[in-house]
């Protein structure tokens, strides 16, 4: 992942100079057979690293989580056989039925519980091998998980509890880091998880922000799934179809920006490659949101994704390593004028129809009986 200083040893290189030969991608191990017996020495070659550099993540915590379901379950069959055996007993001292029959019921979600816990654990480790695997077969860096990547996109910037995981990264050359990322909003009964995938592309000039809202994902009232909302009067119509697949938000006085950006051979790549997708540029980074985690062990998702990097991502990089703010001082500096650099918020179509129809009703009951006497 990005922690802003990984990137700086990199060497700025055009999007058709990846460290990777996107063309030349190997699957097979996304989807060949394996043996319990790889999976139990990858498992033991990962945590002996782990012991030898904490900093490389495995699959302890989630270990740990099952023995100590398992020792709470033991404890808990324990007392509660012996509290049921010897408060609840029938008359002679025989069992209660009723307390049999529940005790019985909680032995099976135990058992339920733990076994879940134990194969699950074998699952995920099978999925990183052959995510380990796959990476190492084309010159990726693979990480099962990694704590608030230090991305400035709008859907790093909520929440708590923030993590990447089953990400991919290049090692050098040209940053590009995809994979899927979670953080969580609210607190007690409220507590939410939210999920994306995500694709990061690094650019070599700083731009205006601007947002392609995808329609494909929007919800009801054509409400944006983005967890940040933004002002309207900063929308930006374009020619052609490419208002039915996106809404494109750019600041104000930027618009000539915009279009020197979204040129027409662009916003075609964008409708055919990334239409279900929200699209940020922000500094100069490009990223490519999910609303859903991607897939990790589909071939096709990847497919896609590469497919994004070589279209909209090599025509970007292309369409702006010429770019200047003429608002800045100093024209040629790498740097966008302040006014420039974020999207305004707005209010979300959601909250002002709750808002709307929450009015409604208190003149309804409030105001509507002074008006009917």
């Amino acid at each position: 992942m990005y922690d802003g200083s990984a990137y700086e040893s990199c060497v700025l290189m055009t999007a058709e100079q990846l460290a990777v030969d996107l063309d030349h991608i190997d699957y097979s191990a996304l989807t060949a057979p394996v043996t319990r017996a790889e999976v139990r020495a990858f498992r033991a070659q990962t945590n002996a690293a782990h012991r030898a550099d904490p900093n490389i993540r495995t699959g302890l915590a989630s270990a740990s989580k099952v023995i100590t379901i398992i020792a709470i379950a033991v404890f808990a069959s324990i007392f509660f056989s012996t509290i049921g055996g010897v408060v609840f007993s029938g008359a002679g001292g025989a069992p209660n039925p009723s307390i049999a029959i529940v005790l019985l019921v909680m032995f099976g979600i135990v058992i339920i519980v733990v076994l879940r816990g134990i194969f699950g654990a074998s699952a995920r480790w099978e999925n990183w091998m052959r995510q380990s695997r796959f990476a190492a077969a084309n010159g990726f860096a693979f990480q099962n998980s990694a704590p608030a990547p230090n991305f400035p996109g709008c859907v790093f910037q909520h929440g708590d509890s923030r993590m990447a995981y089953d990400s991919f990264a290049t090692p050098s050359g040209r940053f590009l880091d995809f994979g899927n990322y979670e953080y969580e909003t609210g607190s007690g009964k409220n507590r939410t998880t939210h999920h994306w995938g995500f694709l990061a592309l690094k650019l070599d000039r700083k731009l205006p922000n601007m947002v392609l809202d995808s329609k494909a994902n929007n919800g009801l009232f054509g409400a944006t799934n983005l967890p940040q909302v933004f002002s309207r009067d900063q929308v930006l119509s374009l020619e052609g179809d490419f208002d039915k697949y996106f809404t494109l938000y750019c600041p104000k006085e930027y618009e000539a920006d915009a279009l020197y950006v979204f040129t027409p051979d662009l916003m075609a790549l964008l409708i055919d490659d990334a239409s279900p997708y929200d699209v940020e540029i922000v500094d100069d980074w490009m990223f490519v949101y999910s609303a859903a985690p991607f897939a990790t062990l589909n071939p096709a998702v990847y497919q896609r994704l590469f497919r994004i990097v070589q279209t909209v991502g090599a025509r970007a990089v292309s369409q702006t390593e010429n770019y200047r703010d003429d608002r800045v001082a100093s024209p040629g500096a790498n740097i966008v004028a302040p006014q420039g650099q974020r999207l305004r918020h707005g209010t979300s179509i959601g909250a002002i129809v709750i808002f709307g129809g929450i009015a409604l009703f208190w003149a309804w009951t409030t105001l509507g009986p002074v008006f009917w006497k």
